[in-house]
Parts: C-alpha cells; structure tokens; sequence
C-alpha cells in the first residue's frame, strides 16, 4: 500500500525545483539587462558627478564639435609651421592688398603680409592670452571667495564691497586708462588686466557655491569628527563647489580671446610686431572695400575660436548641472 504523502512530497519536490529553477532564470535575466554586467552600465559602484558629466559629455555633439575645434586651435598655436611654411613677420609691398593666389589661399593685406600666415600665428596669441588670463582669474578668485565664503563675516563683507567697486569699472573703458601707458609689447600686461578686472566674477560664483556646499549634512558630519578647516575646504567643500566655477570659466576663455582682440584693435592691447587677430582686424578695416579678404579672414577665425569656446561651455554646464538633465 503506497504512502498518502508521497504525491505531496513530489509536488512539494517539484514545487521547490520550480522555485528554484525560476529565481536562477530570473538571475540570468537580470544579469544581462541594461544596467547588469552584460548590457550597459555596470551596477555596482553608482558614478560620481564628473564620471556622470563625462558619461553625458562624450554623446553629447555641440561638446565634440566644440572640442574638435579648440584641439585644431591649440595644435596650431603649439605648432603653426606645421601648416604655414611662411614668416608672419615677412611682408612684400608690391603685393600689397592681392587676392588669393597659389601659396597664399588668404591673399595678402595692405602691407603686403601674407594673409593666411598670420591668421594661423596670430591663434597662438588669442590661445596664450585666454588661457592664462582664465587661469589666473579662476585661481585668483576661487581662493578669495571661497575663503570668504567658508569663514564669513567681516572678511566675506570685505570682499563684497571690493567686488562691488570692481563690478563697476567699465572693461574697455579700464583697459583703454591702464593698458595706453604700457610699452611693453607682451602679452603679459593684457593678461594681467584681464585677471585684475575679471577675479571678481569668479570670486561671488566661487563664495556662493562654498556656502551652498558647506551647508551640507556631509560638512557637518565631518565638522563634528573634528575635522579642520583645512581639511573641509579641500576634501569635502571643494570638489563639490568647483563645478560652477569650471563652467563659467570655460564660457569666460572665449570672452578673454575676444577682449584681446577688442583691446589690440583700439591701440592699447598686445602691439606690433606681435601677431594678434585684433592687429590685423584694425589693419585692415581702412582696406574693407579694396582688400575685404584681409579683413574677413582673421574677423572669422576670432568669431570661430570664440563661439567654439562659448559652446563648450554650455555643453560643460549643462552637463554638470542636474537640473538641466
């Protein structure tokens, strides 16, 4: 006679088997979904802002054209002879104001320099300037406000007064005052007004980035472990604040190339026989109806290089900014 519980215990075996036969399927299926080891992203370890923001950034097409553009522009200020055999400073009067021609695609300007040679050297100058000139604004002004957003009181209102006064400066009208008694025929004086006039913009993002940041229950935990202050500025404020003042830096490098340029061309910026964009702008413009091809060319690249630097810093921002996702 066979047991009444043995159809019991084989439905309760294949139940268990079927139990078990359906978590390993669905463990299978979960591995290899998006977002599991096999298809997409991994799952482990969530990214971090800047992993998250590059992850946004590499799909991103205003960014890699942008990109594209500014590797072209740093090549050819590291290295122009590599696409222009000639001598900027060479001229020839007798071909003076003539149209494009073999060995100069560009034409020649009213000196009789070769069009295309200075444009592609006068790169290296607009790159030089609007990267040193954003390095020294951007380091000037994150420590001074985020310093004076860390510590606060008199020194915060210290520092907001100062940026008032300078916020009121007119640029071009500052650098025609202090920029007409130097001789000097650097770039250097440039790049020291422009970091004299533009600290302040950085410094109010930087104070108002460090004072969100400082509020933060991370802060407050490590200021209760006992944490210095040095300690909560570079390791937990500062890599959570600097983001804004990477975006408005980056957008800010455009407007530094554009300001040399405006400068040269009023007289009081970088001077000959240095090449600049802004010298051969205003050498230029008395030729516009006779030779407008020296004009057009160095106008373009100054307007290419600025609105690639503008776009990278939109892509920068809006990657970096989550309420733009």
């Amino acid at each position: 006679m066979s047991d009444p519980r043995e159809p019991a215990r084989a439905i309760a075996g294949t139940g268990m088997g079927g139990a078990m036969d359906l978590a390993a399927s669905e463990a299978e299926t979960l591995e290899r979904a998006p977002g599991g080891p096999d298809g997409g992203a991994p799952t482990g370890k969530p990214r971090s802002l800047w992993s998250d923001a590059w992850h946004d950034l590499r799909r991103n097409p205003v960014f890699l054209v942008s990109a594209l553009v500014i590797l072209f522009l740093i090549f050819i200020s590291l290295w122009p002879s590599a696409i222009a055999s000639g001598s900027p400073l060479r001229c020839d009067l007798a071909k003076a104001q003539e149209g494009s021609q073999p060995g100069a695609p560009f034409g020649y300007d009213g000196q009789g320099c070769d069009v295309y040679t200075r444009t592609v050297y006068g790169a290296r100058t607009s790159v030089a300037v609007g990267v040193c000139a954003t390095l020294g604004v951007a380091v000037l002004g994150s420590v001074l406000g985020g310093l004076a957003g860390f510590f606060g009181g008199v020194w915060d209102s210290i520092l907001s007064r100062i940026t008032d006064i300078f916020f009121a400066i007119p640029v071009v009208l500052g650098g025609l005052v202090l920029l007409s008694v130097v001789t000097s025929s650097t770039i250097w004086p440039v790049i020291g007004f422009m970091v004299l006039l533009g600290w302040p913009q950085i410094s109010r993002i930087a104070r108002g980035a460090v004072i969100t940041a400082k509020q933060n229950d991370y802060v407050q935990a490590a200021r209760a472990l006992g944490a210095s202050n040095s300690r909560l500025l570079l390791r937990h404020i500062a890599p959570n604040a600097v983001a804004p003042v990477i975006v408005v830096a980056t957008i800010a490098l455009g407007t530094y190339i554009a300001l040399e340029a405006t400068l040269s061309y009023l007289g009081v910026g970088l001077k000959p026989p240095s090449v600049s964009w802004g010298i051969d702008i205003s050498a230029a413009s008395p030729y516009i109806r006779n030779a407008p091809h020296a004009l057009l060319w160095p106008s373009g690249a100054l307007a290419v290089t600025v609105l690639a630097f503008i776009m990278l810093g939109d892509a920068v921002r809006d990657a970096l900014d989550p309420r733009l996702r």
